[in-house]
């Protein structure tokens, strides 16, 4: 088996103080790259990073803020050196039906999933284009391929980062800036812990694999994107939902 080595390499990832972008963070530093903790909380991204250990530095971020994204880009190049792979895991729920969202519930989860994705990428790619290598990787959700009910709002964002991440691919390819996106189905965080019982063993018989995905299924996805094993790979979409949609 290729074991991938990500030494040297400068990895940012947004929402990473817990569920999903925990796991990838922590992937990503196994696999030997410097990795920024970036949340809102500063005190959780700080205290991840210092259990990661060396290579690791937590800053505080709101992806939605774009003064705050060139901040703290700034503070993790910084500490860790220019950014070589950008992680765009940070999102947010505010579920109803249509006729019962509000403006505000629509704008909260399109800023913080979509247009912190916007922010984060161009305060990147200027960079990597300079060095004609870089890995931009999207989190964006299989609801964003096949919607769902109290959740237009989330699937309009994540339609919308899938969308997003074709078209950067597509004007930066030519500079060596790959950029792709990971759909995962449902992931054991702690959204997935609240659901009733009953309602977790509908969503199983729904999946071909039979259980939720794990927080390192995703990681694995974006340790694959960050290597050189995907060096022909752009513009693309990497389901991981165990099969639940085929």
């Amino acid at each position: 088996m290729t074991t991938i080595d990500l030494t040297g390499k400068v990895a940012f990832v947004t929402g990473s103080t817990r569920g999903i972008g925990l796991g990838v963070a922590t992937a990503l530093h196994a696999a030997g790259a410097k990795v920024a903790i970036v949340g809102r909380d500063v005190t959780k991204a700080q205290a991840v990073a210092a259990a990661l250990g060396e290579r690791a530095v937590g800053v505080s971020c709101d992806v939605a803020d774009g003064g705050q994204v060139e901040a703290a880009i700034a503070a993790a190049e910084q500490a860790l050196g220019p950014i070589d792979i950008l992680v765009n895991n940070a999102g947010l729920t505010r579920d109803n039906l249509l006729l019962r969202l509000s403006e505000t519930d629509w704008d909260t989860v399109l800023d913080a999933n979509l247009k912190g994705a916007f922010f984060t990428t161009k305060a990147v790619v200027k960079g990597m284009m300079k060095r004609r290598s870089g890995r931009i990787i999207n989190i964006t959700s299989i609801v964003g391929l096949t919607g769902n009910k109290g959740q237009a709002n989330y699937a309009a964002s994540k339609a919308g980062l899938i969308g997003f991440t074709k078209s950067v691919a597509k004007e930066y390819a030519s500079r060596g800036v790959l950029v792709n996106a990971i759909a995962p189905g449902f992931i054991e965080t702690d959204m997935t812990a609240a659901l009733p019982e009953d309602g977790r063993t509908a969503l199983l018989e729904g999946i071909a694999l039979g259980r939720l995905g794990r927080p390192e299924d995703v990681a694995g996805a974006v340790i694959f994107l960050a290597s050189d094993l995907a060096a022909y790979v752009t513009g693309q979409v990497l389901v991981v939902d165990g099969g639940m949609v085929i």
